[in-house]
């Protein structure tokens, strides 16, 4: 596992160019990576499938530290990338810090 003295920092624009309770959708590595705004302005990112049937978790809804796929209602974790249960799996996360406002994503 990587640590983040490994990582490269990207970044992805700010804070404000995402809605409270939305997300944006950025590439890196040829891999689409949602980055999400909470209703308490924390970011997180997961990579952009969830891990049911590879819905674009992007176009979820957000609620609370959680997004919801639109395709099938699998809850996902932002904080963790777990599926709630009673389903099972895991949505890859990456890592985010945010300087000032800008939102960075640790990349390998």
């Amino acid at each position: 596992m990587k640590t983040s003295i490994d990582l490269a920092w990207k970044s992805v624009g700010t804070i404000d160019d995402i809605p409270r309770l939305g997300s944006r959708t950025v590439t890196t590595a040829g891999d689409d990576i949602a980055v999400f705004r909470l209703a308490d302005d924390r970011i997180f990112a997961v990579y952009d499938r969830c891990p049911h049937k590879a819905g674009k978790l992007s176009q979820g809804i957000v609620h609370g530290d959680s997004v919801t796929c639109p395709l099938h209602n699998w809850v996902i974790g932002l904080t963790d990338g777990k599926a709630k249960s009673p389903d099972e799996g895991c949505a890859r996360t990456v890592p985010v810090r945010v300087d000032g406002r800008i939102i960075m994503l640790g990349v390998s």
